[in-house]
């Protein structure tokens, strides 16, 4: 008794995750293999392999890749940074920013980007002035590019919270020993540092794309639904009246975008785990 005692503390966050993750799960699966009559169909899945619906997901699959990959690369270069900060207060500085901004998302985000980088947004205003202009020719904040770049303001802080661990878990020692035995900096980082630390980076990188991928109030906010992503599509259905099991086709999408995430973060647990089974 006293072995399961230790575990009703966490009976609280079980119940949690039961009643807003299980259930509302079981409730998609189950409204996904039906029609709006309620019999059991997979009409809804072979509708989502096709057209519009296809084109959302991938649509949603290249917006996470280059976020991530451009979030990746940037994060990594700004956390060895902060990490050579002389001043140790900068970096809980830039660790508590950070932390702040990964978690800036939704309507706020998007209305802080319409109104500095927008049609007639601050800072597009001030480069007019200085001869740039970001509307000259077809690019705008409300397509694929801006899109991105407004996702970058949160992914890049996530990389470099989970970057930080990394570039401090790499120990002097290894470098000394390598520049001891005469190893140039940059073979020290491509073949002894990369290969320790590649796992870890493949594993952000899962978790920057489900992340980006699962992402839905800040496009809605800023495209108004003008780019078909995957939770865009899933919430239009559901506002929609109109099609003909447009619901049960959402609660399709939605396990399609579930089981992409699950297959994405199932796969960074693993990598965790071999990580740290590999320090210890």
């Amino acid at each position: 008794m006293k072995r399961y005692a230790d575990y009703v503390g966490l009976f609280p966050l079980f119940a949690f995750i039961v009643a807003f993750l299980g259930l509302p799960l079981v409730a998609i699966l189950r409204f996904s293999f039906q029609d709006s009559k309620g019999n059991f169909t997979l009409n809804n899945f072979s509708t989502i392999t096709t057209g519009i619906y296809r084109d959302a997901f991938w649509l949603s699959f290249q917006l996470s890749l280059f976020s991530a990959a451009i979030s990746l690369v940037l994060g990594f270069i700004f956390a060895i940074a902060v990490t050579r900060l002389p001043i140790p207060i900068l970096k809980g500085l830039i660790s508590t920013a950070s932390g702040v901004f990964a978690n800036t998302g939704g309507v706020p985000l998007a209305f802080m980007f319409i109104a500095s980088l927008g049609t007639y947004g601050l800072l597009t205003d001030w480069l007019r002035k200085i001869g740039i202009d970001l509307y000259a020719n077809s690019w705008t904040l409300y397509s694929f590019s801006g899109l991105l770049v407004v996702y970058l303001y949160f992914q890049v802080p996530l990389m470099i919270l989970v970057s930080l661990p990394i570039i401090e878990g790499i120990k002097r020692e290894w470098r000394e020993a390598a520049l001891t035995l005469g190893a140039p900096y940059g073979f020290f980082w491509r073949k002894v540092i990369a290969p320790i630390i590649a796992p870890q980076l493949f594993a952000t990188f899962l978790l920057l794309f489900t992340n980006s991928f699962a992402a839905y109030a800040t496009a809605a906010a800023l495209t108004s639904g003008s780019l078909a992503l995957v939770p865009v599509q899933i919430a239009s259905l559901i506002a929609s009246n109109v099609q003909v099991d447009g619901a049960n086709t959402a609660m399709a999408l939605g396990v399609g975008m579930v089981s992409i995430v699950a297959i994405a973060m199932s796969t960074y647990v693993l990598l965790e785990r071999k990580v740290v089974k590999w320090r210890s």
